[in-house]
Parts: structure tokens; C-alpha cells; sequence
């Protein structure tokens, strides 16, 4: 729709464009009243005998009930894995393996529309997010690591690669559908068997995955999914697995290294982050401004690799935050089910008050706070988003992770100065580097102590490509080839009879 603003009577100004609604239709997603856990490839009530209602955080509409999964249910889920691991999908062909996680990254191609409008509804993000992004990668994931399954000797050259058994795998709110892609491909690939336990407020997904599952006819227990509340993902990390890898906060990450301490179990955690994005004078602004609010504001800022923090070359400071703050004005805050909106809903009311905490704080602090205005839904749970300018290195909005559409500005005069800052942060998860010189950003990439550094681009994924953190960020690596070790176990191969050398 166009309507045409008049600054006098009878004179036309600039159009002013609005957009009309184009929400996504919900038709073609078959909710359940109540659903149960996955275990042993069949859906059954939990022995707790406990459900929890699961929500849309645009409307606080309940969408549907799921069951709090209690240590019996947990152990029954571990045990199924075992019985899959030991009778069958460990000694199956890699080629064999490899059909199964095809038929399952097809059926993702094919129900793409259906998973990410799920998506949506049940953790707030965009759907065009939901729909461009987060299906499309995780079907390649397991496209990518059904390649794998069958090539581990090429993999690790002369190493044996022996898949370890049953995987505890927990996965955040953020990114359900990516995220359980992330963890089962490569442990499906490899031959290990699996237990998923999905954030409590977004289980729907990794549910609905297990249709998926069961109707690509895995081995019974080859995977099993368990839904609940934290309770639930420490009766996992605590069950007879023999690798846990965990997604979420440094906290809860901590909590888990204490926990499996001095056990047999492998270990990988993907924890929090306080990324900088580093803006250099000879940088192009416009495509910096682009990466900067793709880098804050993508998926509301629930991101553990989100530039959150800004870092500004002081002569640029000015254009650039002119720039950044009319580029903000066009962002549409509103229904994630809409096409046209860019950020959604907070997933959840606690995360909602965690974000308002800390933005309070940076007010207090001294920092000048600037967001666009917007009307906000009624229902629901909202934020505008928000950039901080004015910051010290001491600020909590500077160290702590927001996890929000929240910004910190800050400013440096010299390379050196811009790494100092970037590195002083518990973290260590990604870092993003805006500028036209190619040896400026190896020489910055050599010394950003951060797992994944982006050069004129942020929030970039592949399959293909290893993703990771170092300090606080946690430990390990998922996609890639690197991406497969954590689920095997490598021994020096023996050299066959007849192969050695003679004189």
C-alpha cells in the first residue's frame, strides 16, 4: 500500500510506503493436543507421568502439552540407545548408514515449509529466517555427513575409526532444528547412537523430527528424544552415555564438566559469547551496516555468536552511527509468522526480563541508549532493538552476554587497540572484521582469540566448515570434518601383511 504524505496543501512529498500483512498460514501444521517421548522408535507417555504446556512466545497461546521426561524415562531412552548400538547400527556399512541420514535430510527438504512454520510459532523467530535458513542447513547437514559415513577411513588416514557408543546430546532454544542437525548427523554418521533432550520451550521441532525418523525407518533406538526442563538434561548428562555434547550457557556448561568429571564420558560444549564486530575506516559502510544488524539483530539476538559488541575506528564513528540508526528505523518488530517481519518474538518471558535487566543497567551506567520507534504487539513477549552508545569495557552490557537485539558501541584508534579490546571478554566463540585490506584481516584473524572470525560478512554457516570456541565458549567442534571426531574413537591402524618396505 502507498500513501502520499503533503507537507502543504496540494504539494506531494516522498512517498511513504507501508507494508501490508503477509503472514505464513499455520494449515499445514498438525499440532497434537499432547505428545509423547520418543524412545525405542515409538511414542510413549512418560513414566513420570508429568507434562508441561509449550508455548507461542508471539501470543503466550498454549500450543500444545509435552512430557516432562524424569530419570526412569531418561534410562529407558538411554537403554534403547544401547540395544540399537550394540545389535545393529554400529556394525552396519558406512553406505548403509548413509541411507538412512539421506532419506532424513530429503524429508526435511520435503517438509520444509511445515518445520519452519513450527519453528516459528513454537520460538519466535521470523519465519523468513526459519524458512531460508535454519531448514535448508539442517537438511545439509545430514546430506553433508551422510557423505561422510561411508568415506572414515579417508577421513583419518591410518587411524581405525570406531564409532563410541550412546551420545547424550542437549540442544538450545535458539536453533532446535539446526542445532539437532548439528548434533545427530555427524553421531548418526559415525555409527553412535543417540538421545536428544530439546530446550523446554521449544521441543516441538526436534518432536516432529521424530516422526521424521521413524518414518525413515531407523533401527529402533538408533535416535531417541526426551523432552523437559533442565531436570531432565541432568538426568541425561548423568545416565550411562558415553559422550555428551551440550549447547547453551557457560553456567549450565560448567555444571556439566563438574558432573562428568573423572567418568569415561567425552565431552564437547558449544557455550556464550560476546563477539566483536570490528568496523575499520577503509571499510565499505553500507555492506558494514548490513553486517553489523544481521550481526545484533538476526533471530532477535538469541545467537551465542552474535557481534554484540561494536568496535568502531574512531574516524568513521559519526557516519557510521548515522547510518546505523536510520537502518534501524526500517527493521519491522512484529508477527513471526509475517514475511515481512525482521525481528520477532522474545522466546521467552525470563529471557525477555534477563534482557531488560541488563539493558537497565547500561542506562544506569552512563551509556546512551537509542532504539527506533515502533509499536509493539500486546501479547506476547517483545523487544525494540537497541544500540549503546557512550560504553566503557566496564559496563555489564559490554561483558555480560545480553542475548538480545541489544548493541554496544565502542571505538578504537589502532589495530592493536581494536584487538585488545575485542580479546578482553571470557569468550572466545566468533569475531567479525570489516575492511578492504586482505592482509589486514589475516593479520587481525591471527590474533582474535575467537573460534570463527568472518571477514566482511557475519553469521555464516556451511556444513563443510568447523564451528567452535575456545575460553569460556567452551571446547570441540561441530561441522566439518573436524566435526566427526568427537564420536570416535582413533587408534593408529596396523600396517597390512606383506605392505612393508625391503631393502
Amino acid at each position: 500500500m502507498t500513501e502520499l504524505d503533503t507537507t502543504q496543501e496540494g504539494t506531494p512529498a516522498v512517498p511513504v510506503w507501508e507494508y501490508a500483512d503477509a503472514p505464513e498460514s499455520k494449515d499445514i501444521v498438525h499440532l497434537q493436543d499432547r505428545y509423547g517421548l520418543f524412545i525405542a522408535g515409538e511414542f510413549v507417555e512418560p513414566k513420570s507421568g508429568k507434562y508441561m504446556a509449550t508455548i507461542d512466545p508471539s501470543t503466550e497461546g498454549i500450543l500444545a502439552e509435552v512430557p516432562e521426561a524424569g530419570p526412569e524415562d531418561v534410562d529407558l531412552a538411554v537403554a534403547a540407545a544401547r540395544g540399537a548400538f550394540e545389535s545393529r547400527w554400529r556394525d552396519l556399512p558406512g553406505r548403509e548408514r548413509a541411507k538412512y541420514l539421506f532419506r532424513i535430510a530429503r524429508a526435511l527438504q520435503e517438509r520444509a515449509r511445515e518445520f519452519a512454520v513450527l519453528e516459528s510459532m513454537n520460538g519466535g523467530k521470523p519465519i523468513k529466517e526459519s524458512r531460508d535458513i535454519d531448514l535448508p542447513l539442517a537438511a545439509a547437514h545430514f546430506f553433508y555427513y551422510a557423505g561422510w559415513a561411508d568415506k572414515l577411513e579417508y577421513a583419518f588416514p591410518g587411524r581405525d575409526a570406531r564409532p563410541i557408543g550412546v551420545a547424550g546430546q542437549v540442544i538450545p532454544w535458539n536453533f532446535p532444528m539446526l542445532m539437532a542437525a548439528w548434533k545427530l548427523a555427524p553421531a548418526l554418521a559415525t555409527g553412535n547412537t543417540a538421545v536428544l533432550k530439546p530446550a523446554e520451550t521449544t521441543p516441538l521441532t526436534a518432536l516432529l523430527l521424530a516422526e521424521v525418523i521413524q518414518a525413515a525407518e531407523l533401527p529402533p533406538g538408533a535416535v531417541n528424544v526426551v523432552t523437559g526442563a533442565g531436570e531432565t538434561g541432568a538426568a541425561l548428562v548423568a545416565a550411562d552415555v558415553d559422550k555428551v555434547a551440550f549447547t547453551g550457557s557457560t553456567e549450565v556448561g560448567k555444571q556439566i564438566r563438574r558432573t562428568i568429571a573423572g567418568s569415561h564420558k567425552r565431552l564437547t560444549l558449544e557455550l556464550g559469547g560476546k563477539a566483536a564486530n570490528i568496523v575499520f575506516e577503509d571499510a565499505p559502510l553500507d555492506q558494514a551496516v548490513e553486517g553489523v544488524v544481521n550481526g545484533i539483530f538476526f533471530n532477535q539476538g538469541h545467537v551465542c555468536c552474535a557481534g554484540s559488541r561494536l568496535l568502531v575506528q574512531e574516524p568513521i564513528f559519526e557516519a557510521l552511527l548515522e547510518k546505523l540508526k536510520a537502518r534501524l528505523q526500517t527493521l519491522r518488530v512484529g508477527n513471526p509468522l509475517d514475511k515481512n517481519t525482521d525481528i520477532g518474538a522474545i522466546n521467552s518471558r525470563a529471557q525477555l526480563t534477563r534482557i531488560e535487566e541488563l539493558v537497565a543497567s547500561g542506562v544506569e551506567d552512563g551509556a546512551e541508549m537509542f532504539q527506533p520507534a515502533c509499536d509493539l504487539p500486546e501479547r506476547g513477549f517483545w523487544f525494540r532493538p537497541t544500540l549503546f552508545t557512550g560504553v566503557s569495557q566496564s559496563h555489564r552490557i559490554a561483558r555480560e552476554e545480553i542475548f538480545g537485539p541489544v548493541l554496544s558501541i565502542l571505538t578504537f584508534r589502532t589495530p592493536e587497540e581494536a584487538v585488545e579490546k575485542a580479546n578482553n571478554t571470557p569468550y572466545g566463540l566468533s569475531a567479525g572484521v570489516w575492511t578492504e585490506k586482505g592482509s589486514r584481516i589475516l593479520w587481525m584473524a591471527e590474533r582474535l582469540k575467537a573460534g570463527v572470525v568472518w571477514a566482511n560478512t557475519f553469521n555464516r554457516f556451511d556444513p563443510s566448515s568447523p564451528f567452535g570456541g575456545y575460553k569460556e565458549s567452551g571446547f570441540g567442534r561441530e561441522g566439518g570434518l573436524h566435526g566427526l571426531a568427537p564420536y570416535l574413537e582413533l587408534t593408529p591402524r596396523e600396517p597390512a601383511p606383506g605392505n612393508g618396505r625391503h631393502g
